[in-house]
């Protein structure tokens, strides 16, 4: 594990409190917004399953379409040759 690196007197009066400022609320602004699209989803997620969707099953696909079809077509035979080592298949 890496020591922390010692910070003296001299580089701190160095630091532009203008710039860091700027830089820290832009992060918490963006935070902000994930945390708001967050709860979008959850509240399309809720419609869904209100409408008799299986919530579980669209987060499967949606994992699956961010793929690349090559990389999901591997897989998938990777877990139907796995399942079919084990009898499930």
């Amino acid at each position: 594990m890496n020591k922390p690196e010692r910070v003296d007197s001299d580089s701190i009066e160095h630091v532009d409190g203008g710039h860091l400022r700027a830089f820290i609320e832009r992060i918490e602004r963006l935070e902000e917004e994930k945390k708001a699209i967050a709860d979008d989803i959850k509240e399309v997620y809720a419609e869904a399953k209100g409408n008799g969707f299986d919530v579980k099953v669209m987060r499967k696909v949606i994992s699956l379409r961010k793929m690349d079809r090559d990389k999901r077509i591997e897989e998938e035979t990777i877990l139907d040759l796995y399942l079919a080592a084990l009898g499930d298949a």
